[in-house]
């Protein structure tokens, strides 16, 4: 029996302005995205790429920011429909440089971190918040697809 499985690696960068109490967030458009709503940016590890360089280079593509020192926070996963494993690299950075600026991929702005819930947030993303910052947990997974949505577990 094989080990191996066919995989998707991708990152999501939860950045935050700790003095300001903000959080970068990224609109993704309904036309564009299927989960779309406020997200944390990131993208697609490339082959070859660290774990590390991946998210750095990520968000600096999406948001115009040089994040140093990401913390990885979390893992989320699951399997898609054609059952390849898709997994998220949870990260939080807070010393970062540079403008902000958005692109095709979606509008980038500062939130309050308070306001969240309040947003238009892509399905998940106040019970991924959860898992990144609370210490006791690091794994957001979708056991299986259900009437009405996912099987979700926090660990």
């Amino acid at each position: 029996m094989s080990r191996s499985q066919k995989t998707i690696l991708t990152n999501i960068c939860l950045v935050e302005d700790v003095s300001r109490g903000k959080l970068l967030m990224q609109y993704r458009s309904p036309e564009r995205y299927p989960w779309s709503g406020y997200a944390f940016p990131g993208g697609h590890i490339e082959k070859g790429e660290s774990l590390h360089d991946s998210v750095v280079r990520e968000i600096l593509e999406e948001t115009g920011l040089t994040i140093t020192h990401p913390k990885l926070v979390g893992v989320k996963n699951w399997h898609t429909d054609e059952g390849i494993r898709y997994i998220v690299f949870c990260y939080k950075a807070t010393d970062f440089s540079g403008q902000i600026h958005s692109t095709e991929e979606g509008e980038i702005s500062w939130v309050d971190k308070d306001s969240l819930p309040q947003l238009d947030l892509a399905y998940d993303m106040l019970e991924l918040l959860r898992v990144m910052e609370d210490e006791e947990l690091s794994e957001y997974y979708y056991h299986e697809r259900i009437k009405g949505g996912w099987r979700k577990s926090m660990y």
